[in-house]
């Protein structure tokens, strides 16, 4: 399972860092799902190996542009590369119209279907590998962390089962272990029922913009991956008197460190830190800021930059995308 950034910047984007847009990977590979698409989301996937073919599915946080001013191009631009498979768009209410209209407008014909569907009444979503919830955070607007759990990762045949129901080894097991419907001694015996995962599951958050980290307290027990903002530094917070519903550096290390999160992942940097050290503010203040209130595995998101979960849990980054 890996994460592979598209855009990390908040806001505006800057010369190094689009906005926000995050792509979640299957384990497999051949399949993505894309939370948030900023504007120009479409021109960072063209320097990456992902295909709006194999997306599954995208995400939208909250109803700001910088989080969904890209949806209309991504969109035309998936109609004209041949997708025929429906695509699912879970995203606020507020923003069906706008999505129909900007596609019509546009004279944008789309060869799929196009599945809206409100965020605010989401429950669960599900693929075959994926299970997709909600947390509800605190921003300006209604915005919201999606919560990415792994269904029976690399499922293996339940033996004792097979066994204490009297099912032959041979061919139906190799039926039922492709996750196929067979019959035998006149029962239906369905893959779905005999297949057992090999290794717990992991568990991703990516969070909209947010001002109170403790929102995330139920969901990030036992997650092995908590990506969340952090907009500004408690300094600029301090000096400006106002965060805009944002987070701090150090806000989000907290929270992580007293939930025992294992890997942190900081992304959505307010446009004035720059890349030089010389400059200030400056994108390693960021860093810093967390590292003094957060002992475990660090990151700061870099645009089209992949990180992979490997099966222990741990973040690590990909030599290559």
């Amino acid at each position: 399972m890996d994460l592979l950034f598209l855009g990390t910047s908040a806001g505006v984007p800057t010369k190094a860092r689009n906005v926000s847009a995050t792509a979640v990977i299957e384990a497999s590979g051949s399949h993505w799902y894309l939370v948030d698409c900023g504007e120009g989301t479409q021109h960072q996937l063209l320097h990456t190996p992902l295909s709006v073919r194999d997306l599954r599915a995208i995400f939208i946080t909250h109803v700001h542009g910088d989080h969904c001013f890209g949806l209309p191009g991504l969109l035309a631009s998936a109609g004209m590369s041949g997708r025929t498979a429906p695509l699912d768009l879970v995203l606020p209410a507020a923003l069906h119209d706008w999505v129909r209209l900007s596609l019509a407008a546009s004279d944008s014909f789309l060869p799929f279907e196009l599945r809206l569907l409100a965020v605010e009444q989401l429950g669960e979503w599900r693929s075959d590998t994926l299970a997709v919830s909600t947390v509800q955070l605190s921003h300006r607007v209604p915005s919201v962390a999606f919560v990415f759990t792994e269904l029976n990762p690399e499922p293996r045949l339940d033996v004792q089962r097979l066994d204490a129901e009297g099912i032959p080894r041979g061919p139906l097991w190799g039926d039922l272990a492709k996750g196929l419907t067979v019959e035998h001694a006149g029962r239906m015996l369905h893959g779905r029922d005999y297949l057992r995962a090999s290794r717990p599951a992991r568990r991703v958050i990516v969070c909209g913009d947010n001002d109170n980290p403790d929102l995330l307290a139920e969901a990030a027990k036992d997650v092995d991956v908590l990506v969340h903002e952090a907009t500004f530094t408690q300094p600029i917070i301090a000096r400006t008197g106002v965060s805009f519903g944002h987070s701090s550096a150090q806000a989000v290390a907290r929270f992580a460190e007293t939930a025992g999160v294992r890997n942190l992942v900081l992304t959505h940097f307010s446009a004035r830190y720059q890349p030089d050290p010389r400059r200030s503010p400056c994108i390693d203040e960021v860093r810093e800021e967390a590292q003094v209130h957060y002992s475990g595995n660090l990151t700061l998101a870099q645009d089209l930059q992949r990180y992979h979960i490997g099966r222990d849990g741990c973040l690590g980054r990909v030599t290559g995308i």
